[in-house]
């Protein structure tokens, strides 16, 4: 199984536009290294196959 790794240029680029802020280039860089490091932690983690019955989110009911 093999897994598209995100286009964190792009993500940034959008996540500027929406928050409004103006990263530069040195921070730009540090931050796409850092969602690197995240999505490679979590990788493990997501492809974890889960089975079909169990409950996606707690279900409270007062």
């Amino acid at each position: 199984m093999t897994t598209q790794q995100p286009d964190w240029h792009a993500y940034l680029a959008q996540m500027e536009t929406v928050l409004g802020v103006t990263l530069d280039a040195t921070r730009r860089a540090e931050l796409q290294l850092q969602f690197s490091r995240i999505a490679a932690m979590a990788a493990p983690l997501m492809a974890l196959p889960l089975d079909d019955r169990l409950e996606i989110a707690g279900v409270y009911k007062a």
